[in-house]
């Protein structure tokens, strides 16, 4: 295994990868056995791999430096060649579908290859090859227009990840001119990220049609691989929250409002949780790791050998800098059988934050890297958010390495900013919906959308007179919204699953651990419920959840207030 600098990187040859698949396409559907079918699918498995980890290698290295202008055309090569490696793929998927040993490969492989390749066949037809080009290539502009920030404020040119620092800023005029210079440049951009976005919805909205739906929203539920819930059942999930969620949220901020100091809570205040500042782990990005190190090494054998195995091979990249892409991630080099973790430490609680979110991607990832199949090695996006976030709280007990005295603070404030970041997130959710099932909406009238849908999940939100923020822009610095449609909600389901991990910890750890990690081995071998099922979960969906959960939540954060100092 090499280490990610020395990993090899050339472009593929699109003819030779078309002509290979093709041929190996005919073989896989003449086939005279369920045995030929096997073995030739694992032969396009490889081909698939191969093409994989060079866009992988190619998508990180561009997002190490976007200014690296070799790899910035190598990432403009794969929005250009994604669509049409996806053509291939639902080819392949179709064969599936049609094939006349469909049981016996059923039986080798599970049904969920198969509703996976149903789901994909739904989302995918030629004649929108072009169109999903230019989705990325916009998508790309909008990621290469927000890593090009540099805004000044107390001296220096800084990047949006190096403002957020200020958030957690003492003093409150600090903290309000920190905010000001991020919305200065944000509605310095306004125009370029509406027009971004128009031509995002139109664009979906016009494959949507293509493929005879009425609108986005029952294709993009296709292209984000939903198997066993639908629309109406997030609306109802939405509606749960809005219920059980909110009141506890709105309580939060209250205390919070109280806590600091202040007479009303403003955009400015919401990462401040305390008058003596918020905690900070404790050392330099390298010193951080290094504490990683022993908390994983002490959890279990698993996560020993996996952090080894990441700091070894040069898997993480964590500092912030000039250039770098914002944000935080987790890849895989499939050939390598090796997760990337991304990231951008700013010196707050988000970088330990960042640190076990995107290290749960990598361990479930690590857990299920011999999975014969691509389709397996990661499960469908919200399933792999419970990786992540139940990471987060199950490595409460090893906050004290990064936190030292601070340790209880940290959790407090990480526990309730899960509680509040589910309005937010179903916010995003429902905005998208509003957007996606009324395409023409202006630019304005979108933005109106966004403020109906703070009042109506964040009524606590105060933007203190910033124009650009009191005309409904908050939502243009959201990533997913633009890259990744119908992403958001994921979040909030995941967090929910972590939530009752959290809560099992606390009675049973090892029980907990041991479904988590049952959860990470079976990769993405069965559905989004299917999953939470394995792990001894209760459905998201399910009525009559959140309500005990939230008062649990509640219980444990009024404990924690007396250690807060």
């Amino acid at each position: 295994m090499v280490k990610f600098s020395e990993m090899p990187y050339r472009r593929p040859s699109m003819k030779d990868v078309c002509r290979e698949f093709e041929l190996l396409l005919e073989r896989f559907e003449s086939a005279p056995d369920g045995a030929q079918q096997k073995e030739t699918l694992y032969r396009i498995n490889d081909l698939r791999k191969e093409y994989q980890t060079y866009a992988s290698i190619a998508s990180v290295r561009n997002s190490l430096n976007t200014t690296d202008a070799y790899y910035e055309a190598e990432q403009e090569f794969f929005d250009e060649t994604e669509p049409i490696f996806k053509e291939l793929n639902i080819r392949l998927y179709k064969a599936l579908g049609n094939s006349k040993f469909k049981d016996e490969l059923r039986q080798k492989f599970g049904n969920q290859l198969f509703k996976l390749a149903d789901v994909s066949v739904k989302s995918f037809d030629p004649s929108i090859i072009d169109d999903l080009k230019e989705e990325n290539k916009l998508g790309t502009e909008y990621t290469k227009l927000i890593a090009s920030a540099e805004v000044e404020f107390q001296g220096r040119k800084r990047t949006l990840s190096a403002l957020a620092a200020f958030a957690h800023d003492p003093d409150r005029e600090v903290r309000r001119q920190a905010n000001a210079a991020t919305q200065s440049f944000f509605k310095e951009h306004e125009k370029t990220l509406d027009s971004i976005f128009d031509r995002l919805v139109r664009l979906r909205h016009g494959m949507a049609r293509k493929l005879g739906y009425q609108n986005f929203v029952e294709l993009g539920y296709y292209r984000m691989n939903r198997t066993d819930y639908t629309a109406a059942d997030v609306a109802t999930f939405r509606n749960e929250i809005e219920t059980h969620v909110v009141p506890l949220a709105a309580a939060l901020r209250e205390k919070q409002r109280q806590r600091i100091g202040v007479e009303k809570l403003k955009i400015y205040d919401l990462a401040f949780y305390f008058p003596s500042g918020n905690p900070k782990p404790k050392g330099s990005p390298a010193e951080i790791v290094a504490k990683g190190r022993q908390m994983y090494a002490e959890l279990s054998p698993e996560t020993k050998e996996f952090f080894e195995f990441m700091v070894n091979h040069e898997l993480m990249d964590l500092e912030n800098r000039k250039g770098k892409a914002a944000g935080g991630y987790c890849t895989m080099f499939e050939k390598y059988k090796a997760p990337f973790i991304f990231a951008n430490f700013n010196g707050t609680t988000g970088d330990v934050d960042v640190l076990t979110h995107e290290a749960g991607h990598a361990f479930q990832c690590f857990q299920s890297r011999d999975y014969e199949l691509g389709e397996y090695l990661f499960p469908t996006l919200e399933a792999c958010e419970i990786h992540s976030m139940s990471m987060e709280h199950l490595t409460y007990p090893w906050m004290k390495l990064f936190f030292e005295e601070n340790a209880d603070k940290y959790i407090y404030m990480h526990l309730a900013g899960c509680v509040l970041f589910l309005p937010y997130g179903v916010a995003v959710d429902e905005f998208q919906h509003i957007i996606y099932e009324n395409p023409d909406l202006t630019p304005d009238e979108r933005k109106r959308v966004w403020l109906a849908m703070e009042q109506k999940y964040r009524p606590w939100v105060d933007y203190d007179g910033d124009e650009y923020l009191e005309r409904g822009g908050l939502w243009q610095r959201q990533l997913h919204i633009y890259r990744s449609p119908f992403y958001y909600i994921d979040y909030c389901l995941a967090q929910v699953c972590a939530f009752q991990m959290w809560s099992r910890s606390l009675r049973d750890f090892q029980g907990a651990w041991a479904d988590y990690l049952r959860l990470c081995k079976a990769g993405g071998s069965d559905s989004f419920l299917g999953l939470v099922k394995l792990a001894r979960l209760r459905s998201p969906f399910e009525r009559g959840l959140l309500q005990p959960l939230m008062g649990e939540i509640e219980e444990y954060l009024n404990g924690l207030e007396p250690k807060l100092g």
